[in-house]
């Protein structure tokens, strides 16, 4: 099955910026700024595209059954079904993640605010939902990783080549 140019292309463009603006580029300068401002853009064309397309694009795709997360969790240590579809707990992964994204895109506007300028809690809610956001691309590439070598599912294949 091939995988839809959409979403591998957003994926790589949405890890490079991540990886970009959370490891190099100065915090509050302006290349962090854009950046942030155009990773949000590409979070709300992706969600847009979830709403608006079918096939692996589509929302309607994920599987969002809590009840499935923690069988999919364990399955991890066990013996891990290949999905044609994200599994529940990849699905939650990336609800979370654009959710995180545009939280940030929200939260770095909001500190260019004149109401909101040098406020810390706001700082402070920017800092933690960013590191948030590492630490679930982290547990991600984790997972990725395990059900990868471990199991033997060509996921990266998947999203790199769309097969």
């Amino acid at each position: 099955m091939k995988r839809h140019l959409l979403i591998r292309c957003f994926h790589w463009l949405l890890a490079l910026g991540i990886v970009l603006n959370y490891g190099f580029l100065e915090s509050g300068g302006d290349l962090h700024e854009w950046l942030g401002w155009a990773l949000g853009a590409l979070v709300l064309l992706r969600v847009l595209a979830g709403f608006t397309t079918s096939g692996d694009a589509s929302f309607a795709r994920l599987n969002l059954a809590p009840r499935l997360v923690l069988q999919d969790l364990r399955n991890l240590a066990g013996d891990y079904p290949d999905h044609d579809d994200h599994s529940a707990a990849g699905s939650w992964m990336i609800v979370l993640i654009l959710t995180l994204v545009v939280l940030l895109a929200v939260t770095g506007w909001m500190q260019d605010l004149d109401a909101f300028w040098g406020e810390d809690w706001l700082q402070n809610t920017h800092e933690w939902l960013a590191n948030s956001l590492v630490a679930l691309a982290g547990l991600h590439v984790l997972a990725v990783g395990i059900i990868q070598f471990r199991h033997g599912i060509p996921l990266l294949r998947r999203i790199g080549l769309g097969r």
